[in-house]
């Protein structure tokens, strides 16, 4: 099916062009034909984000502003790996963060390129179990509302262009068997 398309091979170090919110690399690639090519990368990022499921099977989420879309959305708790951590203690830090609620057990149910054009990988998690503490910890760029939906509401809003992350939910959805 490919055979006729090559990797491209990286020339050099990435350059970091800008270091923020998020970061975005400069990176040189030598083609093929021998041409090269400049690319700019978002990351290297790596995040979570977690379908919180309840025992009765209510969906724990969040609303909250995205500055990308512009408006409030509705979104599944999630947010960054930190150096160091594993995606699934990610995932159980960032729901209790964001939502004051605590996992009973969290399993990485996928992990992919969130982009072509980023060095940014992307973990599905599944969190089961999920129980209310009370105790939001959010960080000073953080304005967050927990909300506990239906299944069938979360598939809703999927659909409809409501949320943020919807790669995440239909992923974390499919291998809960509640698509």
């Amino acid at each position: 099916m490919a055979g006729r398309v090559h990797a491209w091979r990286q020339v050099g170090e990435d350059r970091v062009l800008h270091d923020g919110h998020l970061r975005v690399v400069g990176r040189t690639f030598e083609m093929p034909d021998g041409r090269t090519a400049e690319w700019e990368l978002l990351g290297p990022i790596e995040s979570v984000g977690v379908l919180a499921l309840t025992d009765d099977g209510s969906v724990v989420a969040v609303h909250e502003y995205r500055p990308g879309p512009g408006r409030v959305v509705l979104n599944l708790p999630s947010g960054m790996v930190d150096p160091g951590e594993s995606p699934a203690d990610a995932a159980a830090r960032e729901l209790t963060e964001e939502t004051g609620w605590v996992a009973g057990g969290v399993e990485v149910v996928a992990s992919f390129a969130a982009m072509a054009h980023g060095l940014w990988t992307k973990h599905a998690v599944v969190a089961r179990g999920c129980t209310p503490t009370g105790e939001q910890a959010l960080d000073e760029l953080e304005h967050i509302e927990p909300v506990l939906l239906s299944v069938d509401d979360l598939r809703r809003a999927a659909r409809a262009g409501e949320m943020v992350g919807t790669d995440l939910v239909y992923l974390a959805l499919d291998h809960a068997g509640l698509l």
